[in-house]
């Protein structure tokens, strides 16, 4: 199983989740989007992240990334956006709902083979791969959910359109990854 190189600090994380909220504030209220001087050294990491938007407590989007292309500044901005702006499973976030918005960043580890019997529920996320289709689940699901590994392998395989036991196929490839996440106070 592959960790983060290395764990981001508070003052990092702040600076993520300050950058996510500014991206998202701008995409709905418009607006400029300055960067935070000086910009913080991980900013220009590359690495995978999920950027999950609450208001009222209730789920309002969730969208990432899982081998970024770009750098974790351009990354969060983008996803970010979409998750307030562009999951179709939700509404889009109205400039009303600005106040009462949560936002949570899960920066990923590199993706790693895992087998199904080594999925530990809290600490790792799934994702699975065949020719055809894929999916992802972070952990915090399994935990929130109250899921067991098996359920969880299940839950992943649905969610990639795939039949609820494919994770037991040979065809089917299994990664795990591991997860920082950090939200608003």
């Amino acid at each position: 199983m592959s960790f983060p190189p290395e764990q981001l600090n508070s003052e990092e994380q702040r600076a993520l989740l300050e950058w996510a909220r500014a991206a998202i504030v701008s995409a709905v209220a418009g607006g400029p989007l300055g960067l935070p001087q000086p910009e913080p050294g991980c900013f220009a990491l590359q690495r995978g992240v999920f950027v999950t938007v609450h208001v009222a407590g209730k789920l309002r989007g969730c969208i990432g990334v899982i081998e970024p292309s770009e750098s974790l500044r351009n990354t969060v901005r983008h996803c970010a956006e979409s998750a307030a702006l562009r999951d179709g499973r939700f509404a889009s976030v109205s400039e009303l709902e600005l106040h009462d918005l949560v936002i949570e960043i899960s920066v990923l580890s590199e993706l790693a083979p895992l087998e199904p019997e080594k999925v530990e529920i809290g600490k790792h996320g799934l994702y699975v791969a065949n020719q055809e289709h894929h999916g992802l689940l972070l952990p915090q699901v399994a935990v929130e959910h109250r899921l067991s590994r098996e359920q969880f392998l299940e839950e992943t395989c649905r969610k990639a359109g795939l039949p609820r036991d494919a994770w037991r196929r040979k065809d089917l490839m299994l990664y795990g990854f591991t997860c920082q996440v950090f939200q608003e106070a």
